[in-house]
C-alpha cells in the first residue's frame, strides 16, 4: 500500500543564489594617482582668466592676461634675469630651511623621547610658535645685519617652530603597543627608537615639513623685500612699486611653481621613505 502513495521529492537543506564576486574593499583609503586632474584645474583656471580678460569681464587693472604674464616670463628668461633671481632665492631657501628643519627635527625628537626635556621646552615652543615671524625681521636685521645672515636666520626660525611641533607630535602618535612589543623582546632603547619610533613618526614629520617649507617660502619673500637686490621677493617688490601687474604676477607664478616643486620633492621623499606602508 505504501507503493501507491505519491512520491514527494526530498527537501534540500538550502538552495543558494548565484554566487557574485565580491569587490575588493581592503585598499586602506590609499590615494589613487590622478595627476591629470590637478593639471586640468590649472589649465581651466588660466583659460577662464584669459577668456575673461579678452572679453572685458575682468579689468586689466586688477588682473593681467595670462598670455601677457607668460610673455613677461619669456622676456625674463631671455634676459637671463630669471635664473639670477631664482638662484639667489633658492640658495637662501635651501640654507635657511635646511638649518631650521634639521634643528627642529632634532629638538622635536628630544622633546618626544625625554620627559624632563618636554617639561622644559614645550612651554617655550608654545610661546614662540604664535609669534608672527615676519614681525621679527627688523630685529633679525639689527642682530645679524641687512646682508644674507638675517635672511637665513628669519627663514630658519620660521621653519624651526612648526617642525618641532610636528615632530614631537608625530613621536607621541607612535603606537605604544609596538613599543611595548619591542620591550618584551628585550630590544635596547636605541633599537626601539631606530626601528619603531622613527619609522612610526616619519609620516607626521614629513607632513610637518610640507607646512614648514611653505612658511619658509613666505618668509623668503618677506626677507628679500628688505635690502635685497636680487631674488623673487625683490623682483615682486620692484614690480609692485611700479604697478607693473604683468611682472608682479610673473613673480607670483614663479613662487607658485617653486611651491609645487617643493611639494613634489617631499612627495618623492615620502614614497621612498614610507614604502613600508604599502
Amino acid at each position: 500500500m505504501a507503493e501507491d502513495l505519491p512520491k514527494v521529492a526530498p527537501k534540500r537543506p538550502h538552495q543558494h543564489a548565484a554566487v557574485r564576486p565580491v569587490q575588493f574593499r581592503g585598499g586602506g583609503f590609499a590615494p589613487r594617482g590622478a595627476r591629470w586632474v590637478g593639471i586640468l584645474i590649472f589649465v581651466l583656471l588660466i583659460t577662464l582668466a584669459e577668456l575673461g580678460s579678452r572679453q572685458g569681464w575682468i579689468s586689466k587693472l586688477t588682473l593681467p592676461r595670462p598670455y601677457d604674464v607668460l610673455a613677461t616670463l619669456t622676456e625674463l628668461y631671455a634676459s637671463g634675469l630669471l635664473w639670477t633671481h631664482v638662484s639667489v632665492s633658492l640658495s637662501r631657501l635651501i640654507v635657511g630651511a635646511a638649518l631650521g628643519a634639521s634643528v627642529g627635527i632634532g629638538v622635536g625628537l628630544i622633546i618626544g623621547l625625554f620627559s624632563y626635556v618636554r617639561a622644559g621646552l614645550v612651554p617655550l615652543v608654545a610661546a614662540l610658535f604664535p609669534i608672527p615671524k615676519i614681525a621679527l625681521l627688523p630685529l633679525f636685521v639689527i642682530w645679524f645685519g641687512i646682508d644674507e645672515a638675517s635672511k637665513y636666520a628669519l627663514i630658519a626660525f620660521g621653519t624651526f617652530t612648526p617642525t618641532v611641533v610636528a615632530t614631537y607630535g608625530a613621536v607621541d602618535n607612535v603606537d605604544r603597543t609596538l613599543i611595548r612589543m619591542g620591550q618584551s623582546f628585550n630590544l635596547s632603547w636605541l633599537s626601539i627608537v631606530r626601528k619603531i619610533v622613527l619609522p612610526g613618526a616619519m609620516p607626521g614629520i614629513l607632513s610637518g615639513l610640507r607646512i614648514s617649507l611653505a612658511i619658509a617660502i613666505i618668509l623668503l619673500v618677506a626677507a628679500e623685500m628688505l635690502g635685497a637686490e636680487h631674488g623673487i621677493g625683490a623682483y615682486i617688490l620692484e614690480a609692485g612699486s611700479l604697478y607693473d601687474l604683468e611682472r608682479l604676477f610673473a613673480g607670483v607664478a614663479i613662487l607658485s611653481i617653486l611651491g609645487v616643486l617643493v611639494s613634489s620633492l617631499i612627495g618623492l621623499v615620502e614614497r621612498h621613505v614610507l614604502r613600508w606602508r604599502g
